[in-house]
């Protein structure tokens, strides 16, 4: 089984936020299955260089990441996939055999390190989304795309 894990530089979450992750979390089943692991905001001040805070962040995100996993980091300025498109991409994670981490990064963007390692960039919106609301989108998107590679009724709905 493929582990997909969201790794969200994130403070306090409203709870249909957690809600909504935890739906379609729960209904990936078999094939591969997605965990959240939030990592802490870095502190914030007139006094804290924005690189800095970035730096920090980058590196508790990066600190996350499971062993040899494929990084793809969620920023505006990636690629977008229709379904079909991202059903694609997982089944090509899934055939690679190792663990997908997706970085969705703090209120000022993903760290350059975390850009860096990461494999690839992934758009789910020329909009830029609430933490909560991405990851809530992030894992909606991948449990359709999964129930298209499983013939499931959901992407017909």
């Amino acid at each position: 089984m493929m582990q997909i894990a969201v790794i969200s530089a994130s403070g306090k979450q409203p709870g249909w936020v957690q809600s909504g992750f935890e739906t379609y979390a729960r209904r990936l089943r078999g094939s591969c299955s997605l965990t959240l692991n939030e990592v802490a905001l870095a502190k914030r001040g007139k006094t804290v260089a924005l690189p800095r805070v970035l730096e920090q962040e980058g590196k508790r995100m990066l600190a996350a990441v499971p062993k040899g996993a494929h990084i793809v980091a969620l920023d505006e300025t990636g690629r977008g996939f229709s379904t079909a498109e991202l059903a694609d991409r997982l089944k090509f994670w899934l055939q690679a055999g190792r663990p997908v981490a997706l970085l969705i990064g703090g209120p000022d963007g993903i760290a350059p390190d975390c850009f860096d390692r990461a494999a690839e960039r992934w758009s789910l919106s020329p909009l830029t989304l609430p933490h909560g609301l991405a990851r809530v989108v992030v894992a909606e998107a991948l449990y359709r795309a999964w129930s298209l590679l499983e013939y499931h009724p959901y992407h017909r709905d």
